[in-house]
């Protein structure tokens, strides 16, 4: 657990598709862990798995190009492109599985959004490490939305300086098939997130995280 302080994150709602705000200081965090019905989700993931234009990207390092563990695509209004690690992606034009999606997440979360980074794990080895999503072109207060389909998988939060009994503090929660992770206000400021590694056995996954783009 590299010595943070890890705080589960609790909550409860009995209707699976309404939100619920996550107790994080200095962060604004909705989860809804059932957003999209079994069927529109098993029927969604499918489309995405099949239709979306994936692209394997590489990372420049010491050693070389070594290829990120994952499969990567962007999508979104004309000229919207985004820059991420050295890597740069132009947008591909929306496909009506992605409205959908789109649609679906800007009705409760009443932001726009104009672009989406989608990415495909495709088993426990594929990952993402430690981040913000902070970058220029996302503004001051960057509105992440975070949709998934497919295999259950651990997401990490940490608090970028506060500490508990000198340990960063931190928070986990699963992020199911059909849910939605909304992030804004000071969020990617102020707290890093992650999808880590596992050694067990997992599903693939394709995660949506729309965006802004200025």
């Amino acid at each position: 657990m590299g010595g943070d302080f890890r705080q589960e994150v609790v909550g409860h709602s009995s209707d699976l598709a309404a939100g619920r705000k996550l107790d994080l200081p200095d962060a604004d965090v909705t989860f809804f862990p059932q957003l999209f019905g079994p069927e529109d989700s098993d029927r969604l993931q499918s489309e995405l798995n099949e239709r979306v234009a994936w692209r394997q990207e590489t990372l420049e390092t010491e050693r070389g190009e070594i290829p990120i563990p994952r499969l990567t695509a962007w999508y979104g209004d004309p000229d919207r492109s985004y820059s991420y690690s050295g890597i740069t992606m132009k947008p591909e034009r929306w496909t009506e599985p992605l409205l959908e999606i789109k649609a679906r997440i800007e009705e409760v979360s009443a932001t726009t959004f104009n672009s989406v980074l989608i990415n495909l794990y495709r088993d426990g080895r594929d990952g993402v490490g430690w981040h913000s999503d902070d970058e220029p072109e996302l503004g001051e207060h960057p509105v992440i939305g975070s949709v998934s389909f497919g295999g259950v998988r651990n997401f990490l939060l940490r608090h970028k300086k506060k500490k508990h009994e000198g340990h960063r503090l931190r928070a986990e929660l699963q992020l199911s098939h059909g849910s939605f992770l909304l992030m804004r206000g000071e969020t990617q400021r102020i707290w890093m997130h992650q999808i880590p590694k596992t050694d067990e056995h997992v599903d693939p996954r394709i995660n949506l995280t729309f965006r802004q783009i200025s």
